[in-house]
């Protein structure tokens, strides 16, 4: 009879010890999933961790370039390029850009790897129609068919920030940065 009783105890304990454990493994669970759920959703930064390289750099091969595209007649002065936008944002606000310039993510610029800083171009997204009206204040080497980089603002108002890269018509508006272009 003692030995049925030990048995059964025995059985108990396990069982005991059973649910505990896997009460422990469910509020662990529970916690794992409050944490995940209560960090901040956060948009898709393209390139964002990588460094932006210093404006000596050569600008890209023409085979990974911009296409260029005859331009409409009753805009003769300016040049199309067609190609994907990019955007960068919170992690280089506030640093130097490549015109010496402090990077403002709220403001409507943008990194071009050739054109002259002061250039002004219009970025169309060709998804939605929308267009920016943006300055190139930034160098850097852009990936694949990425043509312009743009400040978070102006990928914002064009709506690509949260696809991190968009199709784009970029039209150089200054007719005396034309050449650089090229």
């Amino acid at each position: 009879m003692d030995k049925l009783l030990m048995r059964r105890n025995a059985n108990n304990v396990n069982r005991k010890g059973s649910v505990q454990f896997w009460l422990l493994v469910g509020a662990s669970c529970v916690a794992l999933a409050g944490v995940v759920l209560t960090l901040p959703m956060r948009t898709v930064q393209a390139d964002a961790l990588l460094s932006r390289p210093p404006a000596t750099l050569p600008p890209p091969s023409p085979a990974l370039g911009p296409t260029p595209v005859a331009p409409k007649p009753e805009h003769r002065a300016s040049k199309l390029l067609h190609g994907f936008a990019s955007w960068y944002g919170g992690v280089f606000n506030g640093r130097k850009t490549a015109s010496g310039q402090t990077y403002d993510m709220n403001a409507m610029t943008a990194c071009h790897p050739t054109l002259p800083f002061g250039t002004k171009v219009k970025v169309e997204n060709t998804r939605n129609h929308r267009s920016v009206i943006v300055t190139i204040t930034d160098r850097g080497i852009l990936y694949g068919r990425r043509v312009i980089d743009l400040s978070y603002a102006a990928a914002e108002k064009i709506g690509m920030t949260e696809a991190g890269v968009a199709p784009v018509t970029i039209e150089v508006l200054n007719p005396t940065a034309e050449v650089a272009a090229k």
